[in-house]
């Protein structure tokens, strides 16, 4: 019996990864919208009812599909931050978001497709596979930051400066994430986000085409301002 559910097993992840292959080639060739129960069923050889076997309807094979992008980029971040073990740690972080935009301007359709929606829920201990690979992908830059700070601390605002909302929503952040950085500080590194995602979805959105053909000094030049934000050497593991 162990070994038939072994072999069952193997046989239905090997049907799931056909699946996900499946509905990524219809996204990246035709859209997000091409993704559909009964489009991917005929990709893989089978009805639009069998593949509910697999997965309850659109929305859960949906965030199966997300799920592997958020895991692949994170392993791509993840490698470009152990290639460089025992680095300081901002060359290390510089070479995470580097990493991060090389996969992101490859990826077009499924950069889009995982940054299209809310990834990060009020319950941060959602069980979700999507949520779960989601926070993976968070962990690489708040892990690197948090040892930033707590190595060397950067400059941060006057938290009672900040409107009441701001605090008390910084506040709850600092919370979720256990305090490994406090509100302050999670006011920088959220600000540091935002400005790096921002930049991003303009260069895969290709919203700045009608002035920049080429956006990497674009890109450095964010990264730039990030690591004076974060008190970090700019041109560490910068290309020559």
């Amino acid at each position: 019996m162990s070994a038939q559910t072994s072999r069952r097993e193997r046989l239905r992840q090997a049907t799931l990864e056909e699946i996900h292959a499946a509905a990524r080639k219809l996204l990246v060739e035709q859209g997000s919208a091409a993704v559909t129960i009964n489009a991917v069923a005929r990709q893989v050889g089978m009805s639009g009812p069998a593949l509910y076997h697999y997965y309850a309807g659109h929305d859960e094979l949906v965030g199966a599909v997300t799920a592997d992008f958020f895991r692949e980029l994170a392993a791509v971040m993840e490698q470009a931050r152990d290639a460089r073990a025992g680095a300081p740690t901002g060359e290390r972080l510089l070479a995470v978001c580097r990493a991060m935009r090389a996969w992101s301007v490859a990826h077009p359709a499924e950069f889009g497709w995982i940054f299209a929606s809310t990834i990060s829920p009020p319950n941060r201990g959602a069980a979700s596979a999507r949520h779960q690979a989601a926070l993976r992908f968070e962990q690489v830059l708040l892990d690197l930051t948090a040892e930033l700070w707590r190595n060397r601390p950067f400059p941060v605002p006057d938290l009672a400066a900040l409107p009441a909302s701001q605090r008390e929503q910084l506040t709850a952040y600092s919370a979720a994430i256990d305090g490994r950085l406090p509100p302050e500080a999670a006011h920088v590194f959220l600000a540091c986000w935002i400005r790096l995602y921002g930049l991003l979805c303009m260069e895969v959105l290709h919203q700045l085409d009608f002035a920049y053909t080429d956006m990497e000094p674009v890109f450095e030049e964010c990264l730039r301002d990030l690591a004076t934000a974060l008190g970090i050497d700019a041109t560490q593991g910068a290309a020559s």
